[in-house]
C-alpha cells in the first residue's frame, strides 16, 4: 500500500481534486486566485518539539517538513535541507537567538545571503522547486519550464533573485515599486548575476505590484498564450506560494526548542512572539507552529503607520478603501492588501471557503470587508496588535542602541516598540527580519538625532548606501557591516528599467523578455 501524503487544498475551493506538495510548490497560487494550504496540520508533541534542539537547523528543518507527509521521502527531504542550509549563511546556527534585554529574545532572521528574512524561505524554495520540477516530470505532469513572476516591498525580489538564479527549466522576474526601496535594497536588485534574471521598476506602489502579478497569475488568455508560444509556465516566489511559508513555520519550532535548551523557558512554558509584518505571512507561520503544538501564548501582530493590520484585528473590518499607503522607513511592511491574512481567515472559519470567497470577493470589489462575530473573537484570541509610528520606531532604534548596545533595523524597531507598548507578562521571541545596514540612512538619522522624514544633511546625501553604512559603522564603534552589502558599490548595474504597474504593464515586459 503506498503511504498516505498531505494534498494541498484551496482557500475558496476552486480546485476539483487536491495537490500534492510537489505540484503545490510548482503551481504556488490556486485557480481563482486562492491560497494553497494542507488537507492536514500535523500534531508535534512537547518531547518531539524539544528534542529538535539536539539536531544542527538543517536536521531540525528536515523533520518538520517529513512531518507534513510530503510525496518526498525523508531521506531525500534531508539531503535537500543539507543543501539550503549548507555554507549559504554567516552563522552556523542560521537564526541565532539573542537576549537583548531580560525576557526580550531576539531571533536574528538575516544571517542569509541577502541579509533579510527572506532568505531563510528563499534559500529553500528553490531547492525544493527544482526538486518539485524532476518529480513532475517523472510522472509526466510536467514537460514546461517556469517563469518565477515575484512582487517585492523590498527584500523577497533579492532573496528570490539570489535563490533561483540559474537553475535549470525557470527563469526569474522581480517587479518591485520605484523609488519605494531603500538605495541599498534597489542595489542588491539591479545588480543581481544570473542569465536567467529580469528585474523592472513598478510605476507605482508595492500594492499596485502585487494586485498586477496576482492579475496576470489570473489571465487564463495570457498564461495560454505563454505556454502556447514559449511553453512557459507562471509560478510565484511569494509568500503566497506555500513553499515560501513552511520554513518560515520551521524557525518558530526551533527557536521554542533552542530557547528550552538555553534555559530560558521551561518546557512547556508559553512564549508570546511578535512580528513586524505587512503581508501576514511571517506571523502567520508562527500561528501554524502553535497549531502543531508549539505552547506559544499571545502573536503580536507589529504593524508600521500603515495599520491596516491592527485596525483589523481590532475591529474585524479590514477597509482599504479611503486608505493610503504611507511610506515609512521600514518599506518591506509599507503594504495595505496582506495576502496571507486570507489563510488564516480560511483556518479561523474552521476551513469555510464560502466565507472566505465572499471576503476576498468584497476585498476586490469594495476594498473592504467585514467577518463575522465568531471570527474576530477569533482573531483576538490569538492576536495581540499595536503599530509604532515612524518617529517611534526610529526613537527605538536609539533608545535600544544606547541602553543595551544592540542595533535594531526599523522593521524590529517597530516590533520592539509595540511589544513595550503591549507589556507582555511572559517571555517575548521578536523576530527581528533585517540587518541595519540594509536601512542605513534612518539608521543614521536616529543615532544622530534627525527626526523621522527630516532632510538628511548634504554631505550625507551625497553618501551611497554602502558608504552611509560605513560612516554608521565607524559612529557606533565597528559595528560589523555583511559582506554581500559592503560590496554593492563595485558592482554594475544591470536592470534600472521601469514599467507601468499594471496588469498590462507585467505583461508587456513579460512578453517583451521571453521574445
Amino acid at each position: 500500500m503506498a503511504e498516505k501524503t498531505n494534498g494541498y487544498i484551496d482557500t475558496r475551493a476552486a480546485m476539483e481534486s487536491p495537490l500534492s506538495f510537489t505540484q503545490a510548490i510548482i503551481k504556488g497560487l490556486a485557480p481563482g486566485g486562492g491560497l494553497l494550504v494542507p488537507e492536514r496540520i500535523p500534531k508535534l508533541s512537547l518531547d518531539e518539539i524539544i528534542s529538535l534542539s539536539e539536531l544542527p537547523y538543517h536536521a531540525r528543518a528536515a523533520r518538520i517538513f517529513s512531518a507534513f507527509e510530503t510525496n518526498l521521502s525523508d531521506d531525500e527531504i534531508a539531503k535537500l535541507m543539507e543543501i539550503v542550509y549548507a555554507d549559504n549563511f554567516d552563522d552556523e546556527r542560521i537564526t541565532p537567538i539573542v537576549e537583548v534585554e531580560p525576557g526580550k529574545h531576539v531571533m536574528e532572521l538575516w544571517h542569509g545571503p541577502t541579509s533579510a528574512f527572506k532568505d531563510m524561505a528563499l534559500q529553500c524554495l528553490p531547492v525544493f522547486f527544482s526538486k518539485a520540477i524532476e518529480v513532475e516530470r517523472e510522472n509526466g505532469n510536467c514537460s514546461e519550464d517556469f517563469l518565477i513572476l515575484v512582487a517585492t516591498s523590498g527584500d523577497t525580489g533579492k532573496a528570490a533573485l539570489e535563490g533561483f538564479k540559474d537553475r535549470a527549466h525557470t527563469k526569474i522576474m522581480v517587479f518591485y515599486p520605484h523609488g519605494g526601496v531603500s538605495d541599498i535594497q534597489f542595489k542588491q536588485m539591479a545588480t543581481q548575476a544570473g542569465g536567467n534574471v529580469f528585474v523592472l521598476g513598478g510605476l507605482g506602489d508595492f500594492d499596485d505590484c502585487q494586485t498586477s502579478v496576482k492579475g496576470t497569475f489570473n489571465d487564463v488568455e495570457f498564461n495560454e498564450r505563454l505556454a502556447r508560444e514559449h511553453n512557459v509556465k507562471l509560478s510565484s516566489a511569494n509568500s503566497i506560494n506555500w513553499g515560501r511559508l513552511l520554513p518560515q513555520i520551521v524557525y518558530y519550532i526551533s527557536a521554542y526548542s533552542q530557547l528550552v535548551a538555553d534555559g530560558a523557558l521551561k518546557a512547556g512554558e508559553l512564549l508570546d512572539i511578535c512580528v513586524p509584518t505587512g503581508n501576514f505571512g511571517n506571523i502567520l507561520a508562527a500561528w501554524y507552529a502553535k497549531a502543531i503544538g508549539t505552547p506559544v501564548g499571545k502573536l503580536i501582530c507589529a504593524s508600521n503607520e500603515n495599520r491596516v493590520l491592527t485596525d483589523f484585528i481590532q475591529s474585524g473590518i479590514y477597509d482599504i478603501s479611503e486608505r493610503e499607503l504611507i511610506l515609512t522607513p521600514s518599506p518591506s511592511m509599507d503594504i495595505l492588501v496582506s495576502s496571507n491574512l486570507e489563510r488564516q481567515l480560511f483556518e479561523l472559519t474552521g476551513r469555510d471557503s464560502s466565507k472566505v470567497r465572499q471576503w476576498m470577493s468584497d476585498l476586490s470589489t469594495k476594498k473592504r470587508f467585514e467577518v463575522d462575530d465568531e471570527t474576530r473573537s477569533k482573531m483576538q484570541e490569538n492576536y495581540l496588535c499595536g503599530y509604532a509610528t515612524n518617529a517611534e520606531a526610529l526613537t527605538t532604534i536609539r533608545e535600544v542602541y544606547e541602553r543595551d548596545g544592540y542595533l535594531l533595523d526599523p522593521h524590529t524597531a517597530v516590533a520592539w516598540n509595540v511589544v513595550e507598548k503591549a507589556g507582555p507578562e511572559r517571555p517575548v521571541l521578536i523576530a527581528s527580519t533585517a540587518h541595519w545596514a540594509k536601512f542605513g540612512y534612518d539608521v543614521y538619522r536616529t543615532l544622530n538625532g534627525i527626526e523621522a522624514g527630516a532632510e538628511l544633511p548634504s554631505e550625507v546625501l551625497e553618501l551611497t548606501g554602502v558608504q552611509l553604512n560605513e560612516l554608521i559603522s565607524e559612529q557606533t564603534g565597528g559595528k560589523s557591516i555583511p559582506a554581500n552589502l559592503a560590496m554593492l558599490d563595485s558592482l554594475e548595474l544591470r536592470f534600472t528599467g521601469t514599467c507601468e504597474a499594471s496588469i498590462a504593464g507585467v505583461e508587456g515586459a513579460v512578453a517583451t523578455w521571453l521574445g
